[in-house]
Order: C-alpha cells, then structure tokens, then sequence
C-alpha cells in the first residue's frame, strides 16, 4: 500500500506523452530562464536591444541607468492580470516563476562570465538564437516571459485586431523609440537579433509536433 509519501511523490514525478509533471514544469521554466538570461547578457554586453518588455526594459535600462533585472520584473508587473484572465492560473504562477529568475539571473550572470567586448553582429545571432530556445523551453511548458504578446491576445479578443498586427505595433514603437538612445547599426543588428529569435520559435514550435501540457 502507498504511503502518502509514495503518493506525492509520483503525483510530481508523472508525467506522460501529453502531459508534463510538476518536475517538468519546473526544469523547462528553469532552464527557459536560464537560457534567456544568456541570450539578454550577450544583447546587453553588445549594447542591443530586442522586442516585447525586455525591449522596453531594455529602452528604459539604457535611458535611465536603472539595472535591466529591476526594470524588466517592473514592466511585466501590469500584464500578470491579463496573463490571469487569458490563460488561467498555472501560466500566471509559471510566467511570474519564469520573469522572477530571469530578473534575478540577468543581475548575476554579466558579473559571473565577465564578457568586455561582444560584436553587435555576433551578439544580434547568437542572443537571438538563444532567447528563442529559451522561450522555446518556456512556451513547451506552458509559460512565457510575459509582456505584449499577452496584452496583444487580449486585445484581440476584446476588440477583434488581430493579436500577430498589435505585437508587430508594440515592436514597432519599441524600435522607433531606440532611435533616441542608439545609433542605425546597433538597431539594425537589434533587427537581425529579433528576426533569428522568431525564425527559431516559428520554425521549432508547432502544436502538431509537441503536444504535451
């Protein structure tokens, strides 16, 4: 006979091929984090930028000297309401986990690896690369890094704009507004960074092919 022990333990370790255990979830939005926090250390070490709220807080480190962990946990803040009413519960609490270690590990991680020079060109390919496989990670466990593309499905449905034209929108205003504090290389490298992430997502995430919860 199982102990209550027993029971919860396999209550977190079950998983199956349509559904995720709790471990599950908790290492793909560990190393979702993980992997973006890479990605945002070498855009940040070459002085770039990228779309959704880490390009806004990327815009408002750069503008204001306020560190990128603080500005883009404090940006994701408004969203986690919409995230709530949009997706449920279980992606609210996966998201916060997901946007809190990233916060905190983007704090840590520039002083662990000490990178003094990166190629704004280098840095647009590989960070691009490696935020895409972490969101990859986050998306395949039902979480995200929060941010416009929820705000963008909401508005959708409350107003009927399609949710792919309102997040292009954000970004584009995002890009406008980097004018101000970067020079036509550096967002033009920025440019080349957000396309090799969304090729990476577009290509690699497909419902068809994962469809574990």
């Amino acid at each position: 006979m199982a102990t209550p022990a027993k029971s919860a333990f396999a209550a977190l370790m079950n998983s199956s091929a349509e559904r995720h255990s709790l471990v599950d979830d908790a290492q793909g939005v560990i190393s979702g984090s993980m992997l973006a926090v890479l990605g945002i250390t070498l855009l940040s070490s070459a002085g770039l930028l990228t779309g959704g709220t880490p390009g806004i807080a990327f815009l408002v480190h750069y503008a204001t000297g306020f560190s990128f962990g603080l500005c883009f946990f404090a940006v994701n803040l408004p969203f986690y309401y919409l995230a709530f009413r949009r997706m449920g519960l279980a992606f609210t609490l996966k998201t916060f986990a997901a946007v809190a270690l990233t916060s905190a590990m983007s704090e840590l991680l520039p002083r662990a690896l000490g990178l003094t020079h990166v190629d704004p060109l280098v840095g647009a390919l590989f960070g691009g690369l490696v935020i895409g496989a972490g969101l990859l990670a986050l998306f395949r466990h039902r979480a995200s890094l929060g941010g416009i593309g929820i705000l963008a499905l909401y508005i959708q449905d409350r107003f009927g704009w399609r949710a792919g034209l309102v997040q292009l929108g954000f970004d584009g205003a995002i890009v406008a507004c980097s004018f101000f504090l970067a020079s036509p290389f550096i967002i033009a490298c920025s440019i080349v960074g957000a396309v090799v992430m969304n090729v990476t997502l577009a290509v690699n995430h497909r419902k068809d092919r994962y469809i574990a919860m």
